[in-house]
């Protein structure tokens, strides 16, 4: 089941990481029944603005003034620029954060409906995303994101009506990447753990490795003696690491030619627990098929981590380990 259709069959249920479900990342709601049903005719729209409801509608266009224009079965309506996200009026939140937006799903509390065009607002939709988050979440609990963009030092997500959050690269996985577009895509929907939460700046930092197993749980998935297809991740004086899962690699012996990236097929000589160590060969360089990467497997989608281990429990010479408090 695929990440998205997991969120969507759970909202519903009305049930996201154990708590009410009230906010998802930007997308998620458009074609729903209810989102449809409110943005069908001016009446329905009314009704949404006088319960308060968060709709969804798709920016087609902004204006010279940097307003957002959101085209609704019942009419033009228009996100004013300080009405189009959190920190705007501030000058806290740059214009890219609007321009960008055009060609996508928006999310917005409807503010006028009698005007024209009828006046929405971004802003509201994404304080009370925050709001209920600070008021709700505590570190450890699993929530639904959608991947927004990429940088070399990490990923940026949405967490809920477009409110940004962000993951290290450094806990993207416990297999080393160099970039994470070797990890993920622009508009992937994913699951990620609250890793600490600063109120004062009102912001969120996620993790994501724990989520993708531990060594035992990635390690029971091969056998002594298979050949199998991997991703080169590091090349040391020492040896190569060749990742099997993201959460997973083993060490090669060194060969020429190799470098980040390469896909190749590696026959595991050994699987160690105790030394927390797969021992692989590398049989052959796969550059002629195309780009390879492994699927991200949730072992966990829902509820709360207190601690997560990685390591083996026979294994004493290496901890990898996540407390959440």
């Amino acid at each position: 089941m695929s990440v998205l259709k997991h969120i969507v069959d759970q909202r519903k249920k009305e049930v996201w990481i154990g708590m009410t479900q009230i906010y998802f990342p930007e997308g998620i709601k458009l074609y729903e029944k209810e989102n449809l049903n409110a943005v069908s005719s001016l009446e329905q729209l009314r009704l949404a603005q006088k319960r308060g409801m968060i709709l969804e509608g798709l920016a087609v266009a902004c204006t010279a003034e940097h307003d957002l224009v959101v085209e609704l079965p019942c009419g033009r309506a228009v996100i004013p620029r300080t009405e189009c996200a959190r920190g705007i009026a501030e000058g806290t939140t740059r214009d890219i954060a609007i321009l960008s937006r055009v060609g996508r799903p928006v999310s917005f509390v409807v503010t006028d409906a009698q005007s024209q065009p009828i006046r929405l607002s971004r802003r509201l939709a994404q304080e009370q995303t925050v709001a209920w988050a600070f008021d709700t979440l505590e570190p450890g609990d699993i929530i639904a994101a959608r991947v927004t963009h990429l940088e070399p030092f990490g990923v940026f997500v949405d967490i809920g009506c477009g409110v940004p959050s962000f993951i290290g690269i450094e806990h993207l996985s416990v297999s080393r990447i160099f970039h994470p577009s070797e990890r993920f895509t622009v508009g992937q929907s994913i699951y990620a753990a609250v890793l600490c939460m600063d109120r004062a700046r009102s912001r969120i930092s996620l993790t994501h490795r724990e989520l993708l197993g531990t060594w035992e749980q990635n390690a029971a998935l091969f056998h002594p003696c298979e050949t199998v297809p991997g991703v080169v991740r590091s090349v040391e004086e020492y040896g190569i690491f060749v990742e099997l899962t993201p959460n997973l690699s083993g060490l090669a012996e060194r060969k020429p030619d190799m470098k980040n990236g390469d896909r190749v097929s590696v026959y595991i000589k050994s699987i160690l627990p105790s030394r927390m160590k797969i021992k692989l060969n590398i049989i052959d360089l796969l550059r002629d098929q195309p780009p390879f990467q492994p699927p991200l497997h949730y072992y966990i989608t829902e509820g709360r981590l207190q601690e997560w281990v990685y390591s083996p429990a026979s294994c004493v010479n290496k901890h990898i380990a996540t407390v959440f408090c």
